[in-house]
C-alpha cells in the first residue's frame, strides 16, 4: 500500500513546541480533525438528497447472472465470474448519502449491482434492524439471481450486520462483511447519548455485545474490520477490531482519518475493493488456521 504523506507549514513549529514524540500524533490529529469538519461540512449537504430509498431495478441484470451469455449483436466479452451484489449500509442517525464517493469508487472497478439501504432513524433494536437486513438481502438475492451478498456497513451499520450474519444464519447470504470503525466490542464515547436505547445497546457489556461473543464455529462469512486510530467515536479504537476465536476475521488499522472519514477517503475505498476482491476459497482456508491476521493502512 502506498503511503501518502502532505507537508505541513507549521509542522517545524510544532516540531519546537511540543515534545517528539507528541509532534507526529499532534499533526496527525490536526489533519485528521481538519478532514472530519470538512466531510461532515460536506455530508450535511448532501443528505437530504439520501432520505428516501434508492429505486430498485425491477429484473436482474443479465450480464450478471451465472452462466449469462452475450446478447446479440453486442461485443463478445471473456467468461467472467459473477461478483456478488454489494450491498451498504450506513451508521447512526445517518442514511445512503454517505456512500456516494464509496459507491462511485466501487462501480467505476467492476461492481455492477451495488444497493444503499436505508434503515429508520427511529429504530431502537439491532436485532429488530438485522432481522429486517435479512429480508432485504432475501429480496436482493432474489432480484438478481445471485446466492450470496457482499456487506460494507459503517458503524452502527457493521454491528447490525454482523448481528445478522453471526446470530440469525446471515452468513448463508453473507459471503463478505467490511466494517468501518464498527464498535464490534462497544464503544464508551459521548455518555450522554446513552437516552437512546440503541446508543445503550453499543455499549461494552450489553446484551447484544455479549450475543455477538458467544460461539459462532458454523459461521462462514469472512470479516474485514476497518478500524483507525483517531476514531474518537470508538472508545477505545480498539473496539473497531473483531476479535473472536470461531470468526474468519482480517483487522486493518487505518493511520490518519477519523470516523467520518472512512466510508469517504479514496485509500480506504482501495481497500474495501481489494478485500471484497478476495473471494478465493484457498484464500479463506488459509486465513482460517490464522484469525488473528492484521494489516495495516496509511492514508495521510
Amino acid at each position: 500500500m502506498k503511503v501518502i504523506r502532505a507537508a505541513l507549514p507549521l509542522l517545524p513549529l510544532c516540531q519546537r513546541v511540543l515534545p517528539s514524540r507528541l509532534t507526529g500524533i499532534s499533526v496527525a490529529l490536526l489533519k485528521a480533525t481538519a478532514l472530519e469538519i470538512a466531510i461532515l461540512a460536506g455530508h450535511l449537504l448532501l443528505y437530504p438528497s439520501g432520505i428516501v430509498q434508492e429505486r430498485r431495478a425491477t429484473t436482474p441484470d443479465p450480464a450478471a447472472l451465472p452462466g449469462a451469455s452475450a446478447a446479440a449483436g453486442s461485443p463478445t466479452r471473456l467468461p467472467a465470474e459473477p461478483k456478488p451484489p454489494v450491498v451498504l449500509l450506513h451508521g447512526f442517525i445517518d442514511n445512503r448519502s454517505v456512500f456516494v464517493l464509496l459507491r462511485r469508487s466501487l462501480a467505476q472497478h467492476g461492481r455492477r449491482q451495488i444497493e444503499s439501504l436505508n434503515y429508520s432513524p427511529l429504530t431502537c433494536d439491532i436485532r429488530t434492524a438485522a432481522e429486517l437486513l435479512g429480508r432485504h438481502i432475501e429480496e436482493i438475492c432474489r432480484r438478481t439471481g445471485q446466492p450470496q451478498v457482499d456487506i460494507v456497513g459503517h458503524s452502527l451499520g457493521g454491528l447490525i450486520a454482523r448481528y445478522y450474519v453471526q446470530r440469525l444464519g446471515g452468513d448463508l447470504r453473507v459471503r463478505t462483511l467490511v466494517s468501518l470503525g464498527t464498535p464490534h466490542s462497544g464503544t464508551r464515547a459521548v455518555p450522554l447519548a446513552d437516552a437512546h436505547p440503541i446508543v445503550r445497546q453499543m455499549r461494552p457489556g450489553s446484551e447484544v455485545i455479549e450475543e455477538l461473543r458467544l460461539p459462532a464455529s458454523d459461521c462462514r462469512t469472512r470479516f474485514v474490520s476497518f478500524w483507525s486510530d483517531l476514531d474518537h467515536v470508538m472508545d477505545p479504537p480498539e473496539t473497531a477490531r473483531i476479535d473472536h476465536p470461531d470468526l474468519l476475521a482480517e483487522n486493518v488499522q487505518v493511520t490518519g482519518v477519523g470516523h467520518l472519514a472512512l466510508p469517504v477517503h479514496p485509500a480506504v475505498a482501495t481497500g474495501i475493493r481489494q478485500a471484497l476482491d478476495e473471494s478465493d476459497h484457498s484464500l479463506a482456508a488459509d486465513a482460517r488456521t490464522d484469525r488473528a491476521r492484521t494489516g495495516g493502512l496509511t492514508v495521510a
